[in-house]
């Protein structure tokens, strides 16, 4: 290495570390606290539909030391907010050298978020006390945490003495209504704005520019015609970005890809050849290093990268379609009320099943099962009292002839009991998520594809041994007017080798619009004269599509098409192997109706315990 490029290189470890000011070793993480988060926000009234995300970090104009100039750091900074999505919270806290304490701003701020739901109360940076004020009146547990971060944070904010007469004016009134929350905050005007409070939400939070691209209805993106290799940023924190024009290529300015480019613009037209190699480290630090990304739509393909279809299959290679489709609601959170056959969704049957035996591997696990589940049938019961049966109830002609003596007896003597087998009344649907992500491997031998077919052999083994009537349903998506239904097994229709060749043909599908499924489900479950019917919903994601159905929207669309299931007597009941599905299921099924199954390959042996366990 060239010894100037090593030097170099010491130096900006050099100044990087004496302007920094966090405490890498006590920090403390979103994904670590949560489930804690998530309690406590809901449990003090937050929104429980807005799922708990990592908040981008923004640029402000506050002044910096010259050391933090020179090193180039403290220009952005992560700050608390709510939208109609989410609780954005930093992605890591490290303000403490304690890491109790970063742990308390955590929570602190989740509770300022919970009670910031009105409209009352003042704007910008005079609603962070007041904000403040509030939360310690009707949480006075509050108090002795909030008490211990004003103490350790007043040190680490600007020190006035070194800031102009203007701004160190600014930043004293801060440092009061820090320590007294409760007198209205009137900041004088200064040249430069103040530094974020970290003990505040956001005075402003950002506006993200979605904007709905061309191309289907309701603002549904023109297909693409292909996608490039794609990886998923380390982080989970959100990017501010909008939608420009796609500027015209015999314009652009031609440029090599030099290492001597220092900076980035949050737009530039380059015109580079596609065929090449495009490095997805340097995309990635470049994502990092822009506060607003500016993207166009290309409808070039690249060589280089990974290309697939997402169109539907043409009729002679695709499924066999049953009617003409159903037309069903959905349900539009923001206006408050059902959109009126808004989805089609389309029953399909196998193309190619042919009688198929179960797959050898699961012979052993399904001999077991049949013979656990066995002996949930129901035990043989005698009913008494009976006009006619196998044989003489001596209850019955014992009280008759006691009637008879005494002259009361009348109508027709019933003395007879018979033997006759119990009945559990129970009917079981299961729907099966068949998106495509579930064409991700889970190990080297197995796709969560192959895990949810032999969970579906295993759970129809099962249940053939215990007589339950049973339903076997399939489902993936492609905008509102392609909600693919795959019928697998009906209700009435006897498990055997052709059912089997229908769930060996089952492959990854589309997107997840998981309402319309469900309703579907609904109304074939409830016609079914049972005691108990059990609505099971197998997934591996959270409800989303091409069109606007994801983010809240499919969320609170799926959790209406729960409600009505159980307002129809029926019981959901959700099994999922998503890791990040205790962020949102609760607000779908309740605390009570789902379960999380930590490793993908338990799967097949777990279900038919649930089923054993929810019909007990």
């Amino acid at each position: 290495m060239d010894p100037e490029e090593e030097v170099g290189k010491v130096w900006d470890r050099l100044i990087k570390g004496a302007a920094r000011t966090a405490y890498p070793e006590a920090a403390v993480t979103l994904d670590g606290l949560r489930p804690r988060i998530g309690l406590l926000f809901r449990a003090l009234g937050g929104d429980p539909g807005l799922s708990i995300e990592a908040a981008g970090a923004e640029p402000h104009d506050a002044r910096r030391s010259l050391l933090q100039r020179v090193a180039g750091s403290h220009r952005r900074v992560e700050l608390a907010w709510a939208d109609a999505e989410a609780l954005r919270l930093p992605e890591r806290i490290d303000l403490f050298p304690e890491p109790e304490r970063n742990r308390d701003l955590y929570l602190w701020l989740a509770a300022l978020a919970a009670l910031d739901r009105t409209t009352e109360g003042p704007a910008g940076w005079a609603r962070g006390p007041w904000l403040t004020t509030r939360a310690l009146a009707r949480l006075p547990g509050m108090r002795t945490r909030y008490a211990r971060l004003v103490e350790a944070y007043l040190p680490l904010r600007p020190d006035p003495r070194r800031l102009p007469t203007d701004e160190a004016a600014a930043e004293r009134a801060i440092g009061e209504a820090l320590i007294e929350p409760r007198r209205p905050l009137a900041l004088p005007a200064a040249r430069r704005p103040p530094y974020p409070v970290a003990l505040w939400l956001h005075p402003h939070p950002p506006h993200w520019d979605e904007p709905r691209a061309p191309g289907g209805d309701d603002g549904e993106p023109a297909d693409p015609e292909g996608e490039g290799e794609t990886r998923a940023l380390e982080d989970r924190r959100r990017r501010r970005g909008q939608q420009v024009a796609m500027p015209e290529r015999n314009s652009g300015l031609l440029l090599f890809p030099f290492d001597s480019i220092l900076s980035w613009s949050e737009f530039l037209n380059v015109d580079r050849p596609t065929e090449e190699d495009e490095d997805l480290d340097n995309a990635a630090s470049a994502a990092d290093d822009l506060d607003l990304l500016s993207l166009a739509r290309d409808n070039r393909r690249s060589a280089s990268r990974l290309r697939f279809d997402l169109d539907l299959p043409s009729a002679a290679n695709d499924d066999t379609p049953l009617g003409s489709g159903i037309l069903l609601p959905e349900w539009d959170y923001r206006r408050g009320t059902h959109r009126p056959d808004h989805c089609r969704l389309q029953p399909l049957v196998a193309l190619e099943a042919e009688s198929t035996p179960l797959p050898p591997h699961l012979r052993r696990t399904a001999r077991r099962l049949r013979a656990q589940f066995q002996q949930l049938n129901p035990v043989r019961t005698w009913n008494k009292a009976q006009p006619d049966g196998t044989e003489i109830d001596l209850d019955a002609y014992q009280r008759f002839a006691a009637e008879r003596a005494a002259g009361q007896a009348s109508g027709e003597p019933a003395l007879y009991q018979d033997l006759r087998p119990g009945d559990r009344q129970l009917a079981c649907l299961l729907l099966a998520d068949l998106s495509l992500s579930t064409d991700t491997w889970v190990n080297r031998e197995a796709r969560i594809i192959d895990v949810i077919r032999d969970s579906l052999f295993l759970f129809a083994e099962s249940l053939a041994a215990t007589g339950d009537a049973f339903a076997l349903y399939g489902f993936s998506s492609r905008k509102r007017e392609h909600v693919r239904f795959h019928v697998l097994k009906e209700f009435g229709e006897r498990y055997g080798g052709e059912v089997r060749g229908r769930l060996t043909a089952i492959k990854p599908g589309f997107y997840t619009r998981m309402g319309a499924a469900l309703r579907q489900a609904t109304h074939l479950l409830e016609k079914r004269p049972a005691e108990q019917r059990l609505l099971l919903l197998l997934t591996d994601g959270k409800p989303n599509d091409m069109d606007q159905y994801e983010a809240r929207y499919g969320v609170e669309d799926t959790r209406m098409a729960v409600r009505e299931a159980r307002a129809a007597g029926l019981q959901p009941f959700c099994v999922t192997i998503d890791r990040d599905a205790e962020d949102y299921l609760p607000h779908l099924f309740g605390s009570q109706g789902f379960v999380v199954i930590r490793t993908p390959e338990e799967l097949p042996r777990r279900l038919p315990q649930l089923y054993a366990h929810l019909t007990q």
